[in-house]
């Protein structure tokens, strides 16, 4: 047997060595190495319930700890060196703390699979991950709320099939989007409740023979809670499929954010410009400024849509228990919060230096945006809404017929739609009373968006404690 294959974990019954490619086809070391303070943090725990079980001496635990510190100094300063023959993660810290510390090495792995090692490593690597990822997606909410706050009186038209529909504030625009981010704030802390379960002691498949105190290993892993069951825990990747479909969730927020702000910045709405810093120009038109920034971040969407569906596409034909083709988890999970980590971070960027354009947007509103108040006009003088709709659409008809917009017919013009129409009808025709009609909880009038801002600001509060 070669020196390289007797040193692999799983090396023992195995005679000649392996096909070069296949090696290279096996190894995750490449991706997975990215993980390893979190391998050396669960190997620290595990001997620390050895040496309770009595299946290592207190001396060589704390040879073992001590090597690991070593082991740990080593990656931090990056000066870890990875040798031919490191398959993975697991393999090349066993490898290393055997060369620092001798024989007392070989007894870190008694009892524990590397099927309990990786996924104990990825729910430790992932927490922290979605703990920096909350604090980009808190950070985005709280510019956007604070923007919101500011830009409170600015009115523009709000859209329904691409077509203006109604007046609406640029707050409640903002806010909108902001309620989609405060969702997937509040999902991102659902997965981590998943995640944070302690799958180490559960072995291959079949559990621990060793009286391992897997309280003790909670514990020390601060993680929430134990896996019920063995076999499910080695085999299971649902908080990494959880993961995934976050980042499609909250990646499509932001695609519809970004497409949103990609239309009010042509010249033809000329509603905001984007920063310099967040744009760029073109090597053909000295004239242009491109929204690249929004334009990536709607594009990042499809590459973690992408990773989200093949790793379910890989995940459903799997028989119980780990299989190998559970190594794809660890690029789409490590890929998907680069991803989101970078975009959320860029759209912060985009949503702080944006400037707007408050004549344009309000130069945007037009009367025909106002049949709904028209019709609403009706309805308050006690005409049921389904006639006053009709007697609305019946006034647009005439203005256009007229060549004129709504807000120049005449109250004696109105009458002949309904009689119910009177002089008092001009004070429809102004867009700041317009939006000041949704007082409603969640609509557009300064009361209830001040109340949106003020329930985020609260939320934020929490969050930041």
């Amino acid at each position: 047997m070669s020196s390289s294959e007797g040193s692999k974990l799983w090396g023992g019954r195995f005679v000649g060595d392996t096909d070069p490619i296949m090696e290279k086809f096996n190894a995750s070391i490449d991706y997975d190495k990215r993980m390893w303070a979190a391998d050396i943090q669960g190997s620290k725990a595990y001997v620390k319930a050895l040496e309770k079980s009595g299946l290592v001496t207190r001396r060589e635990m704390e040879q073992i700890l001590q090597g690991l510190d070593k082991l740990s100094e080593e990656w931090s300063k990056g000066v870890f060196e990875i040798k031919a023959g490191d398959e993975d993660i697991h393999t090349a810290n066993e490898r290393r703390l055997k060369e620092l510390i001798g024989e007392a090495a070989g007894k870190i792995h008694t009892g524990r699979s590397r099927n309990d090692q990786v996924v104990t490593d990825m729910r430790l690597w992932m927490r922290e991950a979605i703990s920096t990822l909350s604090g980009d997606v808190v950070q985005l909410i709280g510019t956007m709320v604070e923007r919101a706050a500011v830009e409170m009186d600015v009115l523009f038209p709000g859209y329904t099939h691409m077509q203006r529909a109604q007046p609406i504030r640029w707050s409640h625009w903002i806010l909108s989007h902001t309620a989609a981010l405060w969702r997937d704030a509040e999902k991102l802390e659902e997965i981590r409740r998943h995640a944070n379960v302690l799958p180490l002691g559960s072995g291959a498949i079949a559990g621990n023979p060793f009286h391992i105190d897997r309280e003790l290993l909670r514990t020390e892993l601060q993680f929430d809670s134990i896996s019920i069951n063995s076999m499910d825990a080695t085999g299971q990747r649902d908080f990494v499929a959880e993961f995934l479909f976050w980042a499609s969730l909250c990646a499509t927020h932001l695609s519809k954010l970004a497409e949103d702000l990609i239309i009010y910045s042509t010249k033809e709405f000329s509603f905001v410009t984007l920063s310099d810093a967040y744009s760029t120009g073109s090597s053909l038109m000295p004239q242009k400024k491109n929204p690249d920034s929004l334009e990536l971040i709607r594009s990042k969407a499809g590459r973690i849509f992408g990773r989200c569906a093949g790793f379910l596409m890989t995940m459903k034909g799997l028989p119980s228990t780990y299989n190998k083709d559970l190594q794809e988890d660890k690029e789409a999970m490590f890929e998907c919060y680069d991803t989101m980590h970078a975009v959320l971070q860029v759209t912060t960027g985009v949503m702080s230096t944006l400037k707007i354009n408050r004549s344009a947007m309000e130069a945007a509103l037009s009367p025909d945006m106002l049949a709904t108040d028209l019709a609403y006009y009706l309805v308050r003088k006690g005409m049921p809404f389904r006639e006053a709709h009709s007697c609305s659409g019946k006034a647009v008809f005439l203005a256009e017929s007229r060549n004129v917009p709504l807000n120049q017919l005449t109250a004696e013009d109105l009458q002949t739609v309904s009689p119910l129409f009177s002089s008092d009808v001009s004070a429809v025709w102004d867009y700041t009373s317009s939006v000041e009609q949704y007082s409603a909880p969640g609509g557009t009038a300064r009361n209830s968006v001040t109340a949106q801002v003020e329930h985020f600001r609260a939320w934020l509060k929490t969050r930041r404690a």
